[in-house]
């Protein structure tokens, strides 16, 4: 026993090593201690989720969408452009056509939404630049289809002429116009000097515009076509878009009074010929009423049969024509008759004859003189021909309404 004894201090005290101390011996970390790593972390998460929760939300940018849409080839040319803009404004818009032409619009209250004051034209190109608020342009392109089927009008006096003070503007269309107002909606007629101008159709393919008495001389007047992509019937659209002008000139107007078989020429309110005629004769007789020039011819073939009246006569070579009517009636030189019947007698089928000669060309005669002192859209009257007034859709005879009966022929 004499023999000292060392101590084992795991078999003396082995109630003083906890699991925790063990562990720690071991090189494990104790669970508190990773919980507690654990609870700093979780701090530390909490903190960063309140500050991404605080921070703004990224924007998002604008979006713009077009109608027609991007890249459409057979696009409406019935309806106007929009331009509209999600996550933001728009701040302008510019509608362009490969022709030149643009389209203007305007923006909603709100400018999220851009309409066209106007539709596109057909079978064009058009680019839309869209610019929205503090963001980039955008852009988009569509094409619109092609009419399948459509009419233009074909328009007197030509453009540049000069004409007398009765010329009305006249418009024949090649196709029959079903919505007359869409039409002569698109047409205007503007003087200078200003004068109320209004048109009046005759049937479904004329319109026909003048003032409520003869223009003034010097008158300026514009015509202005804007038929493109008009409907005038179902699925026929007009093609013009353009502007004319033409002027009046001087004021000459000539009565033929087929009693005294006289015919007074007045220029400016001022006699300045009178010629003896030979007009109608009892089984033709010559149209009464107001008639313009609307034709004119140094020498003309003239065949009663083109006006109904058989093989009655047949004259290559009639001169000075200046058409009157489109049924036929002529103011025209004469050289076949005796030089006795003008002032006289009433011979012709329903021609006011002046005397003239063969060949056009001799100045002395009063076929010569008053063909060259007249020009398209001069006015002549017949009165006492023992005829009815011309109709006035026969020729550009609209002269003989009344101004209440032209306005009532308007579709406007």
């Amino acid at each position: 026993m004499g023999a000292s004894h060392i101590a084992n201090p795991l078999e003396q005290q082995p109630q003083r090593w906890s699991r925790r101390g063990l562990l720690t011996a071991l090189g494990v970390a104790p669970a508190a201690a990773v919980l507690t790593g654990c609870s700093g972390s979780a701090g530390a998460s909490d903190g960063t989720a309140k500050a991404a929760a605080s921070a703004p939300a990224a924007a998002k940018k604008p979006t713009v969408s077009v109608t027609p849409a991007d890249g459409t080839k057979k696009a409406e040319f019935t309806r106007p452009v929009q331009v509209t803009v999600t996550d933001g404004t728009l701040a302008s818009v510019q509608v362009t056509g490969n022709d030149g032409s643009t389209l203007t619009g305007s923006l909603n209250e709100a400018k999220t939404r851009w309409t066209s004051a106007r539709n596109p034209y057909s079978g064009t190109k058009y680019t839309v630049t869209a610019t929205p608020e503090g963001a980039a342009a955008q852009t988009a392109t569509f094409t619109t289809r092609s009419p399948g089927e459509t009419f233009v009008g074909y328009f007197t006096p030509e453009a540049g002429s000069t004409s007398g003070v009765g010329m009305p503007v006249s418009i024949n269309f090649t196709h029959a116009v079903k919505d007359r107002a869409a039409v002569q909606k698109a047409v205007t007629v503007t003087a200078e000097p200003a004068v109320e101008v209004v048109g009046h159709w005759f049937g479904d393919t004329r319109l026909d515009f003048r003032p409520e008495t003869y223009w003034a001389p010097g008158t300026k007047i514009t015509l202005s076509l804007r038929l493109k992509d008009v409907e005038g019937s179902d699925g026929i659209y007009g093609v013009q878009n353009k502007d004319v002008t033409f002027h009046i000139g001087r004021a000459q107007i000539s009565t033929v009074d087929l009693a005294t078989k006289e015919m007074v020429v007045r220029r400016d309110g001022r006699t300045v010929a009178t010629y003896p005629v030979s007009g109608g004769d009892a089984q033709h007789t010559t149209w009464s009423g107001i008639m313009v020039i609307s034709e004119r011819f140094k020498q003309t073939r003239m065949e009663s049969s083109t006006v109904g009246l058989g093989d009655e006569y047949d004259i290559p070579d009639v001169p000075h024509a200046q058409r009157l009517t489109t049924s036929g009636t002529f103011v025209h030189g004469n050289y076949w008759a005796s030089t006795s019947v003008f002032g006289h007698q009433n011979t012709s089928h329903g021609c006011v004859g002046l005397h003239d000669a063969k060949g056009a060309n001799d100045s002395s005669v009063a076929g010569y003189r008053f063909y060259a002192s007249s020009m398209l859209g001069d006015v002549v009257i017949v009165k006492n021909s023992g005829e009815k007034t011309v109709d006035p859709a026969n020729g550009l005879n609209g002269w003989n309404l009344s101004w209440a009966d032209w306005k009532a022929g308007s579709a406007l």
